[in-house]
């Protein structure tokens, strides 16, 4: 350590308390960062839970309409590989 008579005890002095301030402000934006991570990871949440999938989104008909349009989409494709081969 510096004896009391040094000439650099007062500029380590003054470079400790600097590191200091700047470890204070560094842990100061890390609660402000985690804050506002909490509340992004809030809205988030909020939106997903608003989300409805499209099938929960429909009645049964539309269900079922639905699947059948498709399962005839899936037919007309499988006939026209079919036919190109």
């Amino acid at each position: 350590m510096l004896s009391k008579e040094s000439p650099y005890q007062e500029q380590f002095h003054e470079l400790l308390d600097e590191i200091r301030e700047e470890i204070q402000s560094l842990n100061d934006e890390i609660k402000e960062l985690k804050k506002e991570n909490s509340d992004l990871r809030s809205k988030l949440k909020e939106i997903q839970d608003g989300q409805t999938d499209i099938y929960s989104a429909i009645s049964e008909s539309e269900r079922l309409s639905l699947r059948h349009q498709v399962l005839g989409l899936i037919s007309k494709i499988d006939n026209h590989l079919e036919d190109n081969q």
